[in-house]
């Protein structure tokens, strides 16, 4: 990918294409599957639900639904909003946090599901909000300890409920990743490559020896942290070490946006992908902890 299409990436991230602000709220036929989803709204964000074939969260710019491993897609969210921040609790399958736009246009703050994304309610404004986080995180380290990016650096140490500013976001953030084993340390992918901090958010130091784009960075529980460097796919190390090994480069020019690793079983991953080319999404799934992937629903 050419520094031209990442600079367009960090602008679109979180709406892929320009076409978006023309859709208005599709109507989506009765039996709706993730491939005319994939046409027809922006996947912001996605999270694994825990059993065999239990299915996926996605968060999309007109609501949250629940994607079947046949490919089929229920709305499972009351309204039609754009979630543009997504990420599940660690521990709790059913509590789902949020951010993004209202229908109506506005900022939605910092928002939370408790009955696996039916229904939503404000728990915060943020500094300065109401907020629209598009990066955001849950620590699987201390689940009281929440990050986002609006205006800054904004960290949260009871839930979500109040907020502070830690000062500017990382330059050139795409992706952001609260630490799986310590609930002060925190991970970016930026247009410059893989970050850390290990303080809060107070400052950040390189997180992979080769800087290069990223566009991914995702903390697992237990300390398996996972990213998508351009023009070198997907790496996975873990935390303790930051000794990288890839898992694959096999993704033409595709990258991956987000990843959710199923909660009972770490070698089932599910990952949104997108080509910079035609702006095309896909939901890809894989059994074997990333080696091989298959496309969500395709026949």
């Amino acid at each position: 990918m050419t520094l031209h299409k990442l600079g367009k990436l960090a602008i679109t991230r979180f709406a892929l294409l320009s076409v978006a602000m023309v859709w208005g709220t599709p109507s989506f036929s009765a039996e709706t599957t993730v491939a005319e989803l994939a046409k027809n709204t922006h996947f912001h964000g996605i999270a694994a639900l825990p059993g065999n074939d239990a299915g996926i969260y996605l968060a999309t710019h007109h609501g949250i639904f629940v994607v079947q491993s046949d490919g089929r897609a229920d709305r499972v969210s009351s309204n039609r909003n754009d979630y543009m921040g997504f990420t599940p609790h660690p521990t709790d399958p059913e509590v789902l946090f949020g951010s993004g736009h209202p229908v109506g246009g506005g900022n939605m703050g910092f928002i939370m599901s408790s009955d696996g994304g039916k229904n939503w309610m404000k728990l915060a404004d943020g500094v300065d909000g109401p907020v629209d986080f598009h990066q955001m995180d849950v620590s699987k380290a201390d689940p009281e300890t929440v990050i986002g990016v609006s205006g800054g650096l904004q960290l949260s140490r009871d839930g979500g409920r109040t907020w502070s500013m830690m000062g500017p976001a990382p330059e050139g953030i795409i992706d952001l990743a609260a630490s799986g084993i310590d609930a002060n340390r925190f991970y970016g992918a930026t247009r410059t490559g893989l970050i850390q901090s290990k303080d809060g958010g107070e400052t950040w130091s390189p997180a992979h020896a080769l800087m290069r784009p990223a566009t991914l960075v995702h903390a697992a529980s237990g300390g398996t942290l996972y990213a998508f460097l351009v023009g070198g796919g997907l790496l996975r190390t873990e935390e303790d070490s930051l000794r990288w090994r890839l898992v694959n480069d096999g993704f033409g020019d595709a990258y991956i946006l987000h990843l959710a690793v199923a909660p009972d079983n770490e070698d089932v991953l599910y990952a949104i992908t997108v080509d910079p080319n035609t702006q095309a999404q896909a939901i890809i799934a894989s059994e074997d902890g990333g080696m091989t992937w298959s496309v969500l629903g395709k026949n």
